[in-house]
């Protein structure tokens, strides 16, 4: 005898299935040609240089080409628009990061939203900066750095790679939480700001692991590190939390993102499989040694993070009056 709840619970089920299969059919089907991941900065970067790693390993996976595309410019504007608008079947991916959880703060208008617009994947890698001064400067932690920049307040100068960047927001994160008056001095890129480090001319600079070789070829001193813990591949120099300024943690990241119709049969699948391609120990071993971090997250979990990413460094943005000229 088939009852009334019985029927209705049929009923419903049979309207729910003909939903799904297509998007089933369509994950199984997937990929069907060459997948392109879309970087937003120029070739030779260490954004270009892991979503390479990863699409090699990804491509041998799938069976198809995986291709980068550098698409430089506008604050990350060019790529992540790009994408937004593509067509949603999984057959273009954006190289994301810390900028989509930022632009929305910078920028005063967007042709896309950074984060309706994009459905998460996976999370493919995060890392710290480390604090870096002259040795000019005569300062041999976070806490001398600190009571050093109060004596000389509005004197010292904050590095960056440019307005707007994460070093720039970690900058600026510190220099509230540490109540400092410094000056932001923006350079086109990581390389001149630490060329202008090494002789003094600008004060403080934080960049990641791979600039820890300034250091320890002795051209620069290294005092702190932005992650919660101090980290594997210096694990001598103190995170700025234990030093100088308690709660402090800063890191940046890295994550793949699609356009958000893209079906979530598709957007599942390939969490999976990036998962599985991260696990490579050829791919661990290259980006442990320059500090960067990878965790098995699920694409809601993507979603949350982005989600407070955006909120912290939004109230940053508008403390420190910060803006890019659209």
């Amino acid at each position: 005898m088939i009852t009334r709840r019985r029927f209705n619970a049929q009923a419903c089920a049979s309207l729910f299935i003909p939903s799904i299969a297509p998007d089933r059919a369509r994950a199984q089907d997937w990929p069907n040609r060459a997948v392109h991941i879309i970087v937003p900065f120029a070739a030779g970067g260490p954004t270009d240089v892991i979503a390479r790693l990863v699409g090699e390993r990804l491509s041998r996976m799938w069976g198809q080409q995986v291709l980068i595309e550098n698409r430089p410019g506008g604050g990350t504007n060019i790529a992540n628009e790009a994408v937004a608008r593509s067509e949603p079947d999984g057959h273009t991916i954006l190289m994301g990061g810390q900028s989509q959880a930022t632009t929305r703060g910078l920028y005063h208008s967007l042709s896309y939203d950074p984060i309706a617009d994009f459905a998460p994947v996976a999370f493919i890698c995060g890392y710290s900066f480390f604090m870096f001064v002259p040795n000019s400067l005569p300062v041999k932690s976070v806490s001398e750095f600190i009571a050093y920049a109060k004596a000389n307040k509005g004197k010292l100068t904050l590095a960056s790679p440019g307005t707007g960047s994460s070093p720039h927001l970690c900058g600026e994160l510190f220099k509230h939480m540490a109540g400092l008056d410094m000056v932001h001095v923006p350079y086109r890129g990581a390389a001149p700001a630490m060329n202008d480090l090494i002789p003094g001319r600008v004060h403080l600079l934080f960049s990641g692991g791979a600039t820890l070789d300034n250091a320890r070829s002795g051209q620069v001193q290294v005092l702190g590190y932005t992650g919660a813990r101090r980290s594997k591949i210096a694990p001598d120099v103190p995170a700025i939390a234990e030093d100088g300024v308690p709660g402090f943690e800063v890191i940046s990241w890295y994550g793949f993102f699609v356009p958000a119709k893209t079906p979530p049969a598709i957007v599942s699948k390939m969490n999976a499989d990036v998962i599985a391609a991260l696990a490579d120990p050829s791919i661990e071993g290259r980006l442990a040694p320059l500090g960067y971090e990878s965790k098995p997250d699920t694409p809601e979990q993507v979603g949350a993070f982005l989600q407070e990413e955006a909120d912290r460094w939004g109230r940053v943005i508008k403390e420190a009056a910060i803006a890019v000229q659209d």
